[in-house]
């Protein structure tokens, strides 16, 4: 039921924005601009205090190697009760760096959870008679 409710909220709290499609260079060759979404839920250690969660995470790079480069942040909430949501933009190729960065920078002060994720409401848009949308 957590899980469900987790993919919820992530869902929720994503903004609307368009993907990047793909391009082709001059040379003909593809280049890998096709990005994704990634919700990335750092679910606080409990036992720790905030001094000490921010101590870990400083001790251990976390600033200056998250997020990977390449990869752009979209939203970063704060869920009471959890920890911190991190929503980021990126291309698939890049998904190994962000697991990368946050097992080597988060871990001890966070576990985490990864949700891909897409954005639907362009193609729900045209079905709601509501048009409105939240916009954060």
């Amino acid at each position: 039921m957590k899980n469900i409710l987790f993919a919820a909220l992530a869902m929720i709290c994503i903004t609307n924005f368009t993907y990047a499609q793909s391009s082709v260079k001059k040379d003909g060759d593809k280049e890998d601009t096709e990005k994704m979404l990634l919700t990335i839920f750092l679910k606080h250690d409990q036992s720790m205090n905030l001094s000490e969660i921010e101590e870990v995470r400083t001790k251990q790079g976390f600033y200056e190697n998250f997020p990977p480069e390449g990869v752009s942040v979209v939203n970063w909430f704060v869920v009471m009760g959890i920890g911190q949501m991190v929503v980021l933009e990126l291309p698939a190729s890049k998904l190994r760096d962000v697991n990368l960065a946050i097992e080597k920078t988060a871990w001890k002060a966070f576990k985490s959870e990864f949700y891909p994720t897409y954005d639907l409401y362009p193609l729900m848009e045209g079905k709601l008679d509501n048009k409105s949308k939240v916009s954060y």
